[in-house]
């Protein structure tokens, strides 16, 4: 009797599937987000520390609101050991933008520029990072040593468009938002090739799509496997903007989503990836 019961004990655990990973617990960095209005910042920093969050970048949305750049301001001032802000890049078509974000950036020590939507289909972006005007850019993001953010939804196409970018500027360090909604296989080689690209993840959560896991759901084991393999290159972001995201409730399941996402990945990785990563690359501590 010991032996069948000693049996089902191993069945029903084989059938139960892998245990589930601890959270992780450890400090986060927000990499990636934005803002809706003038008051949202309360919300989410009240959420940040429920949730053990050091640090968010707020980024602008390419020009949408025209108001976010006081929001944001308002929103460091306010909160100055929380919330740090990338330099706006309204239009990088612009032969002019280099110039003007040069004096942007003497201004405001930013240590990140962007969002740049380069392409996004349902704004009806579709914009050349190798363009003269993006060049120049390029260009100043590797003088001064300040990486920028883009918006690049991928294709064929679209990825040869930002790996010539990023041949040519290899001291510009251009970080991929929500992954170029790439599959881990293409971006993987995409990363081989170019050691000044990095990756955000920031809107790969259970409230979009592609994401890396459901609510509940694990870690897609594709994501899981290439992070762990190139640790160094991604960040955590949670990309809120749309007001409903910023209800407490919804916070907290972001936030423990987050956590939950993370605690799947082997310890030192999800360290790095929750803040290590971030706070080196944009000189947050």
């Amino acid at each position: 009797m010991r032996g069948a019961a000693t049996l089902a004990l191993v069945v029903a655990l084989v059938l139960a599937g892998p245990a589930a990973a601890a959270d992780y617990t450890g400090p986060l960095i927000d990499a990636h987000s934005h803002l809706p209005d003038a008051t949202a910042i309360d919300a989410y920093v009240a959420a940040m520390k429920r949730h053990n969050v050091r640090k968010v970048v707020l980024l602008g949305v390419g020009g949408v609101q025209p108001d976010e750049a006081e929001w944001i301001d308002a929103a460091v001032k306010k909160y100055p050991d929380l919330v740090t802000a990338g330099v706006r890049v309204p239009d990088p078509e612009n032969m002019a933008a280099a110039g003007q974000l040069d004096v942007e950036l003497a201004r405001t020590k930013a240590r990140v520029m962007g969002e740049v939507h380069i392409r996004e289909m349902s704004r009806k972006i579709e914009r050349d990072p190798s363009s003269p005007a993006f060049m120049q850019i390029l260009e100043l993001s590797a003088q001064r040593g300040v990486p920028i953010v883009i918006h690049d939804e991928l294709t064929p196409a679209a990825a040869a468009s930002l790996e010539a970018a990023l041949a040519a500027h290899r001291q510009a360090i251009i970080v991929l938002a929500h992954a170029g909604g790439a599959k881990p296989t293409g971006l993987e080689r995409l990363l081989a090739r170019n050691a000044n690209l990095r990756i955000d993840l920031s809107g790969m959560h259970f409230q979009r799509a592609p994401s890396l896991a459901k609510e509940k759901g694990r870690l897609d084991p594709a994501w899981k496997a290439l992070i762990a393999k190139m640790p160094a290159r991604f960040m955590m972001g949670i990309d809120v903007w749309a007001v409903r995201l910023f209800e407490p409730s919804m916070l907290d399941r972001l936030m423990t989503w987050t956590r939950r996402v993370l605690g799947e990945l082997p310890p030192d990785v999800a360290e790095r990836v929750a803040w290590k990563n971030a706070s080196d690359l944009y000189h947050l501590d």
